[in-house]
């Protein structure tokens, strides 16, 4: 009899030990839960604020670009600048043309980039829209086109064609506004974007830049 209840005091001491170490498994487990849980929590908080403080500092920066004036652009009256549909060509006294009369046919100008001239009547048609053309000619480095070519084709109400006998390697237009930059890095190229696409200058906003006319 002493033996069997000594036995079964071993057996249940056992169980016993078994039953505190799983115990202190399942806390360990609970806490490293908890405490990677936490972390988790804490790194998506913290990743969340980081997204949120630069989607605020971009919007500050862009609404600065906005208000700032761009150097050495060249300015049209807008409300001056013919807008009748017309069937014939016209003689425009900027190249590019910033406005005037033009073609009832707009070119296509969400992100469009044609590797050929373009009727000006119908680009005209495109900024009266709110869109931003960027122009080049043969001076223009290979680099500075394709850099310009991808921000434009990122960019809906904007568009892009070379102009031979333009006076700027690389220019910007916009209804009535006008810039000729240095290369495709000049900070002056965002500026006239973050201000002129869809732009308070534009004559009518919101109106189409697909359905147009395609090279």
């Amino acid at each position: 009899m002493a033996s069997n209840k000594t036995a079964n005091a071993s057996r249940k001491a056992r169980i016993e030990e078994m039953r505190r170490a799983e115990q202190a498994r399942e806390r360990r487990t609970r806490f490293l839960v908890i405490g990677l849980s936490t972390a988790v929590v804490a790194g998506l908080v913290g990743f969340g604020s980081y997204v949120l403080l630069k989607e605020s500092e971009e919007k500050e920066q862009k609404a600065a670009q906005a208000k700032a004036p761009v150097k050495e652009e060249k300015s049209w009256d807008a409300k001056k600048l013919g807008r009748d549909h017309v069937t014939k060509a016209v003689s425009y006294p900027m190249k590019p043309p910033v406005g005037g009369d033009h073609s009832q046919v707009w070119m296509n100008c969400e992100g469009d980039v044609y590797k050929k001239a373009i009727p000006e009547v119908n680009a005209v048609h495109s900024l009266e829209h709110g869109a931003v053309w960027v122009t080049y000619n043969d001076k223009a480095s290979d680099g500075d086109v394709k850099k310009l070519a991808e921000k434009v084709g990122k960019t809906p109400y904007s568009l892009m064609s070379p102009v031979k006998d333009q006076a700027g390697a690389l220019m910007l237009s916009a209804w009535g506004k006008q810039v000729t930059v240095d290369s495709a890095t000049d900070p002056r190229v965002d500026q006239f974007f973050t201000k002129y696409v869809q732009g308070p200058q534009t004559p009518e906003p919101g109106a189409a830049c697909t359905g147009g006319m395609a090279q």
